[in-house]
């Protein structure tokens, strides 16, 4: 019963309204998920930095934060009840070491050079405004309206869920086998923080890029893989790609016109972007990955 929504910009004019446009999908799609929200936006990669969305503890001075883990030539910035901490891209590994170290209870939500990405609790409408999102521009972004079904209600279980460096998943469905993947997975060195099964189908697609797999292989190998149904809508540096499962009874809707791609789990969402009357329109087929880029990132 959740609420997906992609918009993937083709033009500055879209890329400079983007954050408004998905924070109007979110909205419109909140009675499929009133529980919690989230969403990535994507920008220009820079190679140089490195960010980290943070959430730290309720009451947490970010300066003081920056301070203790000591990362040269880095900056924070507070967005509702994240941060974002930009890092000299080549420190990525000591800023990872120094958060675990020096702030353990501060939760990496996700990291990457050109993604940010919020998540809380509340109406779509709510979390959006809680973190800006009308004023953000971006090259493309995905959201998410949550109603739990399988695990509980907190920040942790809200989508996007990242699991490598600017990649992030969200998921309408119910995958049922995603314990027993869950423990293969651990079994060669991955861990998890959650006990949503989307997590597990995030974790999944990151350890089969790891294993040299590019994102299309490894969302036919989600075909084979994962028992259950869903709809994916994958995030990465460069755009995003779908996936629904071979049966495909979660709803989708796509539209393309020269300015975007937009994706969304109901037409009512994409129903206000414009030019979207002249947009070709279309259901996205079972068992098939649909997949768009901007240029390969610096």
């Amino acid at each position: 019963m959740c609420g997906i929504v992609g918009l993937f910009a083709k033009t500055p004019s879209i890329e400079a309204e983007l954050g408004a446009h998905l924070a109007a999908m979110l909205g419109t799609l909140a009675e499929r998920g009133p529980d919690s929200a989230g969403f990535a936006v994507y920008a220009p990669a820079d190679a140089a930095t490195m960010k980290f969305t943070l959430r730290p503890p309720g009451g947490t001075d970010p300066e003081a934060l920056l301070a203790r883990l000591g990362i040269p030539d880095s900056s924070i910035q507070t967005r509702g009840s994240h941060a974002v901490l930009s890092v000299p891209a080549e420190h990525d590994a000591r800023a990872r070491a120094a958060l675990a170290a020096q702030a353990p209870d501060t939760v990496v939500v996700g990291r990457g050079r050109a993604m940010e990405l919020y998540k809380e609790v509340g109406l779509p409408a709510d979390v959006a405004r809680g973190f800006g999102l009308g004023d953000m521009r971006g090259t493309h972004g995905i959201g998410h309206t949550r109603m739990a079904t399988e695990s509980a209600v907190t920040t942790d279980g809200a989508h996007p869920f990242s699991t490598g460096p600017d990649q992030c998943l969200v998921h309408n469905g119910s995958l049922s086998n995603h314990n027993g993947l869950r423990r293969e997975l651990q079994r060669v060195g991955y861990g998890f923080a959650t006990d949503n099964d989307t997590e597990v189908a995030a974790v999944y697609l990151t350890a089969r890029m790891r294993d040299g797999l590019s994102l299309g292989d490894a969302l036919h190998g989600a075909l084979r893989d994962l028992d259950g149904f869903y709809t994916f809508v994958v995030g990465t540096g460069t755009g995003f790609a779908v996936l629904r499962d071979p049966i495909a009874c979660k709803p989708a809707v796509m539209a393309e016109t020269a300015e975007f791609v937009a994706f969304g789990t109901e037409y009512r969402a994409l129903a206000g972007l414009p030019g979207i009357d002249t947009a070709r329109v279309w259901e996205p087929e079972p068992g098939r990955v649909y997949a768009w880029e901007h240029g390969p990132t610096a």
